[in-house]
């Protein structure tokens, strides 16, 4: 039978996929499962037992190529084995048996699928400034019934309990929490506002040291020492790899708070990411591009037939531009024409000091032949 949580797990997120990267950027040697701790996992990538660097590498890029591209724990322990091979990485748990690898490979990918989602997860819930979160239970066939006895369970979004029970709450836990912004709403989502926490949630089990019913190592947020970091990346687009500042630009695009920022901006929205040479051709130390809100003002004004689509669309214009034309020292014209005779034509322009990098235009293209040719020599006479 597939495994449910699994087939989520294959289908990432952008604020994932930023907190997974956060945690790659800082590779922890350890000896033991438990020689990080709590938040620690927030910004270190670890595997209990994996000493060198170069193997923590190794074993970090497996992962992220299994969350970024979907590829499966399959795909992932086939890497593993290449990997441990290639560095001759022995005595770790699980080595000798078709089963114990099995496990160990498992262990590995589940729990930083986990705690990855959990990170972007909890960023979202941030950025949506909800006012309550509701513990849903996982479902599974053999629940732990501390985790069962906490499903619908409704509670203000500051309150103790999410600083040690948000989900997971143990390896192999697939426990979740949803947001909404009112009692009402969380009715709507299936939480039970009047159903009171159990008598004891905060009673410590003293065989673990923690909270009954959370997993050692387990009682804390995953990700919510990150979530501001995350949140941050806006400013901090130009330092992750393209592909996921990309995916983030698209993901907030595709949110009700571009929607709402465009009706009323203020401040800056990257708008899309350039070529690093195009970036360079122009002076800009930037490859990310920001909307002003004065720019996206005369967006409105000037071209109110532009939807969100639109929008969303203004990166494969420069991602599958047919035409990318410099214009000028500190300018450039990235023109995408489609088999109907459409498209659309954006236009980015670097700052003086080349810290600053804006798009300044972004149009439809006309279907008319002619017409289309003079707007885009109109707009390389303006830049």
């Amino acid at each position: 039978m597939a495994d449910p949580l699994a087939a989520t797990f294959r289908k990432p997120f952008a604020e994932q996929i930023a907190a997974l990267r956060l945690r790659l950027g800082n590779l922890v040697p350890t000896s033991a499962w438990d020689d990080l701790q709590h938040s620690a996992h927030d910004r270190g990538f670890m595997v209990a037992g994996a000493m060198k660097a170069d193997l923590l590498a190794d074993l970090g890029a497996a992962i992220d190529k299994a969350i970024a591209e979907g590829t499966g724990i399959e795909a992932f322990r086939k890497d593993f084995r290449e990997i441990v091979t290639r560095h001759g990485w022995h005595g770790w748990t699980g080595e000798g048996t078709a089963k114990g690898e099995a496990w160990r490979t498992k262990v590995i990918y589940r729990t930083n699928m986990a705690t990855s989602m959990a990170a972007g997860r909890w960023a979202q819930l941030v950025d949506g400034k909800f006012n309550y979160l509701i513990y849903q239970h996982s479902g599974a066939k053999h629940p732990r019934l501390d985790h069962q006895s906490w499903d619908t369970v409704v509670l203000p979004f500051d309150h103790p309990f999410w600083q040690t029970h948000y989900p997971p709450n143990g390896w192999g836990c697939g426990c979740k929490a949803r947001g909404a912004h009112t009692l009402a709403g969380a009715r709507r989502v299936g939480g039970d506002p009047d159903k009171p926490l159990p008598d004891g949630w905060e009673a410590i089990d003293p065989r673990t040291g923690v909270q009954v019913g959370i997993g050692k190592g387990w009682d804390y947020a995953p990700g919510a020492s990150v979530a501001d970091t995350v949140l941050g990346l806006r400013d901090k687009l130009d330092r992750l790899p393209e592909r996921p500042s990309i995916d983030l630009i698209q993901d907030w695009l595709q949110s009700s708070v571009f929607t709402n920022w465009f009706k009323s901006p203020t401040g800056n929205w990257p708008l899309v990411r350039i070529p690093a040479r195009d970036a360079s051709a122009i002076g800009s130390s930037k490859t990310v591009a920001d909307l002003s809100a004065q720019s996206a003002r005369k967006q409105l004004a000037a071209h109110p037939e532009l939807t969100a689509a639109d929008y969303l669309l203004a990166q494969t214009t420069v991602s599958q531009a047919t035409n990318a034309i410099q214009d000028g020292t500190n300018s450039f014209i990235y023109v995408r024409e489609i088999l109907d005779g459409g498209g659309h034509v954006l236009v980015v322009k670097a700052t003086k000091t080349g810290k600053g990098l804006f798009v300044t235009s972004f149009r439809r293209l006309s279907r008319d032949q002619a017409r289309r040719d003079r707007t885009i020599r109109r707009l390389l006479r303006k830049g």
